[in-house]
């Protein structure tokens, strides 16, 4: 840990919430002067004071004790890398389309990989009003169902959550060609490959 880097993090981040030192300190219940000596880099935090720095700040752990806040790369954020995330612990999901550091109920979460759809996992896709009717033939109970239909298509994402005892029957306007994705509780996440809907 270069204690430094450590350091000037902090700076920036104390003075990016418009905090003193002594407003820091006093809500970590410690000196202003063990603040002073971590943004000159003459010493840094102690592992039992990380978690309230980084609540304080609003940054990760990792992020503090690196000392540096890595920007993402913007170009890279398209609706072609849309990654899905699925919490073990609550069920939250969550996605995101660049290179985000997610975590749910104290986990980090990795992107789900979908798979191409199989015969047990197969939307049905109709087309009514205007409409496009999607069905699913799924289990719907407690421990294995379809917990969400998204809808992906260039500039955003149509996203349906499902909830055990309903039946997956899903309307999107056809806007544009997109790509749908479903998640299965048991099965993991699925994909209907891009169509042009009309």
């Amino acid at each position: 840990m270069d204690c430094v880097k450590v350091g000037k993090l902090i700076l920036k981040l104390r003075k990016e919430k418009g905090m003193t030192q002594k407003e820091l300190a006093d809500m970590m219940y410690i000196s202003d002067r063990t603040i002073s000596k971590w943004e000159r880099g003459i010493g840094c935090p102690d592992v039992s004071l990380l978690h309230e720095l980084s609540r304080i700040l609003g940054v990760n752990i990792e992020k503090i004790l690196a000392g540096d806040l890595e920007a993402n790369d913007t170009d890279r954020g398209n609706m072609k890398k849309i990654k899905f995330y699925v919490c073990p612990t609550c069920g939250n999901t969550l996605y995101d389309i660049g290179e985000a550091q997610i975590s749910c109920c104290g986990r980090k979460l990795v992107s789900l990989i979908a798979k191409n759809e199989d015969s047990e996992h197969e939307l049905v896709v109709d087309r009514t009003d205007g409409e496009m009717y999607l069905t699913l033939q799924h289990e719907m109970t407690k421990g294995h169902f379809i917990s969400f239909v998204a809808y992906v298509l260039d500039d955003r994402v149509l996203f349906i959550k499902l909830y055990p005892e309903q039946t997956v029957q899903v309307r999107f306007s056809p806007m544009q060609r997109g790509e749908l994705y479903f998640y299965c509780t048991k099965n993991g996440l699925f994909k209907r490959g891009k169509r042009r809907e009309s």
